[in-house]
């Protein structure tokens, strides 16, 4: 199988700015899926930390109080007590809009001064494009002196409330409020990878890159700088220590790091002109997909992202795309509401009006009949290329937001037939497929190992349709009956009234969904 099909070359990535490579060989990748399964996973591997060792993390929001397991510890005493043990723990979080708007300014300013009280340093990151906000999920551990136990988690899931969900949906205990239709504690579906290998050296990078650019930290302007030093925040990055060797090889993954970030003001010294290999990457994939595109999406917005969608489906007529997305927008209300539905109503409309039958939009429900908010980002083609990340499909995780995702390539054929369900002699590979399968498995409530008509991309998508389809009807028939299983349902998508549609759109565009290319790209149409 060629690499050079299906991930970026240096050239293609186009950022001369970074020494990140294009990709890596010999690593290990792990899905760690649902928020329970990756905050124990985080918290062991953590508390096995000594002196010395480094925690380096980047987030979008955390709650210092959300507590990691059942009976703790919390992430605040996760990181303090670390930092407590000499491990140099060092945090990038977005300084957030204010509380007022539903965002999380205090919860990360608080977060921050729990843990340098410890003896850490973690810093509110607000260089970013006006409405932006860095979005990176990832957390890095190395060891100097035993590189062989480095390890590294990027993709969907923040430090903070409700992300400690399990495969039963119930919601975390410790739940941000969300639209009525999720309840007091909103069930959520997400997706972790962790990575060994290699690649951890890239996501060091890629930390270290934003904490040693010499832009200063809060871009709002000098109003709120003084507000902060008066607050006793810390605006200024310590040095780092010296990165440690690459971690050996480990495994049978190439693993591409992703990124996305946005043409900006002051410039990213690593990123002058800013990065888009999350929409080349993605560019890339599908436009070698022949069979099957299997995504899970918060968003799945934008026309310019869905055009990409619907000229593949134009042109492969044996390809179908399955999407799974949340039932509701995660806000209520008259103003946020038809923005949030706007977006999504296109791009679904535009596949639609290309390939009517093969198009497959599903959202989730647990047992008892609740919406599952899916916060997961994840992408599989034709069971060869996978990625895993914290980027919507939307214009502004592929142009906006800082964003961080790892694509995987497997050098280990999957056994099982189709052998090479695209025909383009690549073959289906063990990691890509085996992570469709997993959560095809849990959302049709099959069994490990349940799983001999999914392996197909004809039988797999009337599988999930006939599913689908008995769990609408069951509903529909005022629930007569047992239940049957599975957890999907057809997605319902309307489009709004008129009326709504003079400022939903434009709202949608310039606010909800805003492009941060450079002009040049923007007049070229390219990412």
């Amino acid at each position: 199988m060629p690499v050079q099909d299906w991930f970026l070359s240096g050239a293609e990535r186009d950022n001369p700015d970074s020494a990140i490579p294009a990709w890596t060989e010999g690593n290990l990748a792990e899905p760690l899926i649902h928020g329970a399964a990756y905050f124990d996973r985080l918290t062991a591997e953590i508390q096995a930390l000594d002196e010395g060792d480094h925690v380096f993390f980047t987030d979008w929001r955390g709650d210092p109080d959300e507590r990691m397991r059942d009976g703790g510890p919390t992430i605040a005493e996760l990181l303090g007590d670390a930092a407590r043990r000499g491990v140099v723990v060092k945090g990038l979080v977005w300084r957030s809009h204010l509380d007022r708007f539903t965002y999380s300014q205090e919860e990360n300013r608080h977060l921050g001064r729990e843990v340098g009280e410890a003896g850490g340093e973690v810093l509110l990151d607000h260089r970013v494009r006006r409405g932006g906000s860095h979005h990176q999920k990832l957390v890095v551990l190395r060891h100097p002196g035993r590189p062989e136990r480095d390890v590294a988690f990027a993709g969907g899931i923040d430090l903070c409330h409700s992300r400690r969900d399990d495969a039963e949906h119930r919601g975390d205990p410790q739940a941000v409020r969300m639209a009525r239709a999720y309840g007091d504690n909103p069930p959520w579906h997400d997706v972790q990878l962790a990575v060994r290998g290699p690649v951890v050296e890239a996501l060091d990078l890629t930390f270290r890159e934003r904490w040693t650019d010499p832009a200063p930290l809060d871009q709002y302007g000098p109003i709120s700088t003084v507000r902060d030093r008066l607050r006793g925040a810390d605006l200024h990055a310590e040095p780092l220590p010296p990165q440690p060797p690459d971690p050996p090889p480990c495994g049978p993954h190439r693993i591409q790091v992703l990124r996305t970030y946005p043409a900006m003001k002051p410039a990213y010294s690593f990123a002058r002109l800013g990065e888009q290999s999350v929409a080349r990457g993605y560019t890339k994939a599908i436009e070698r997909a022949r069979r099957l595109i299997y995504l899970e999406d918060q968003y799945l917005w934008s026309r310019e992202v869905a055009t990409l969608f619907a000229d593949a489906l134009r042109d492969n007529p044996d390809l179908h795309l399955i999407a799974v997305v949340p039932r509701h927008p995660d806000v209520d209300g008259r103003l946020a509401l038809p923005p949030n539905q706007v977006g999504r109503e296109q791009a679904v409309a535009l596949c639609r009006a290309v390939a009517p039958d093969r198009v497959h939009v599903y959202d989730v429900e647990n047992h008892v009949g609740t919406p599952v908010y899916v916060h997961a980002k994840v992408c599989v083609v034709d069971d060869v290329w996978c990625s895993v990340g914290s980027d919507n499909f939307n214009r502004r995780s592929w142009t906006h937001d800082s964003e961080l995702s790892c694509a995987v390539l497997d050098d280990t054929p999957d056994e099982r037939e189709p052998l090479d369900p695209a025909g383009l002699g690549d073959g289906a590979r063990r990691f890509a497929r085996d992570l469709r399968l997993a959560l095809l498995r849990e959302h049709l409530d099959r069994p490990p190992g349940g799983d001999d008509d999914l392996l197909d991309p004809a039988s797999a998508i009337r599988a999930v349709d006939e599913a689908a389809n008995t769990l609408r009807d069951w509903h529909a028939g005022d629930r007569r009956g047992p239940r049957p299983p599975g957890r999907l349902v057809p997605h319902e998508t309307g489009r709004l009234p008129w009326h709504q549609r003079l400022w939903a759109v434009p709202a949608y565009r310039l606010v909800y969904d805003p492009d941060g290319r450079a002009w040049r790209d923007r007049r070229a149409g390219t990412w």
